[in-house]
């Protein structure tokens, strides 16, 4: 099996850079603690601040909660409507003809999302394999400063239907035999063993778990091999014939599952965007843990 061509690695990328074509984009975004009893799950804050620290030279910057998703939702990172969106990667230069590439820090899941999202619009993206960090420990050079930004450009989604689902077509298709629900939180969280910051603790029921974190590479924030990420998906019952529904805390982390289970030429795939930050706080919606 060989690298998954959305996929770049760093040194792909060194190679590319000064390409008039090339977009490449930091999306970091971190989750931030907030005080026992508040009514949201973390408090999401842009990484501009590590960006103008230290960036990839001629990166841009997006902020996924900021320009990115929908401000109205009760949830964080909830996908928007088609025209924000246009919008917002026009704003960055970014459209179907650019080499666009995406990157986080400390976890490839922010880069993950918009590349999800991107696909969802009809328009390719790559990954850049071990991020910013991977990037760094190989003495890469690095630019500081404000994102200076691309020229502006037109973009024209042409949306694919059915990558991102709600809460009502989850409930629906749980026990259908087509089908198989796939948290991608660890396992304490997916069989409810500890209290979870989304609300009640467990999981949607009949759920598999594939958590993200077992498919990247502790030492280098690498992604896991191709045949090692088909090996855990096949564990839990994961085949090409079913539909897959993935889910997390807020939707980010289980793009990582989505990213390989792609690669891997699954093409029934969609993404729950609410996941647990809607699940488990109503009450009407069914719940297990072990």
């Amino acid at each position: 099996m060989t690298q998954p061509s959305s996929l770049i690695s760093t040194e792909q990328l060194a190679s590319m850079l000064g390409d008039p074509h090339l977009r490449i984009s930091d999306c970091t975004t971190y989750n931030e603690p907030v005080p026992p009893g508040s009514d949201v799950p973390y408090r999401a804050v842009p990484g501009d601040k590590t960006f103008e620290a230290g960036h990839i030279p001629g990166a841009d910057f997006l902020d996924l909660q900021g320009e990115f998703s929908d401000a109205a939702a009760q949830q964080f990172f909830m996908m928007p409507g088609i025209a924000q969106l246009e919008a917002a990667f026009g704003r960055h230069g970014i459209d179907a003809s650019k080499t666009i590439v995406l990157y986080s820090i400390g976890t490839m899941m922010w880069a993950t999302r918009f590349w999800w999202m991107l696909r969802s619009l009809g328009v390719e993206a790559k990954v850049l394999d071990g991020g910013f960090d991977k990037w760094k420990v190989e003495g890469r050079p690095v630019e500081q400063g404000a994102p200076k930004g691309y020229p502006p450009s037109t973009f024209k989604a042409a949306p694919r239907a059915g990558l991102f689902v709600d809460k009502s077509v989850v409930l629906a298709k749980r026990d259908d035999p087509s089908t198989v629900i796939v948290n991608a939180l660890g396992p304490q969280f997916h069989r409810g063993l500890e209290p979870s910051r989304y609300g009640r603790p467990g999981r949607v029921p009949g759920s598999r778990n594939v958590p993200a974190a077992t498919l990247v590479n502790p030492a280098d924030k690498t992604l896991t091999t191709l045949a090692d990420a088909e090996a855990k998906f096949h564990a839990q019952g994961i085949t090409r014939d079913k539909h897959v529904i993935c889910y997390c805390g807020g939707g980010i982390s289980a793009t990582i599952d989505l990213f390989l289970l792609t690669a891997l030429g699954y093409d029934k795939l969609t993404l729950y965007d609410a996941s647990m930050g809607e699940w488990a706080k109503d009450t009407s919606l069914p719940i297990e843990t072990d």
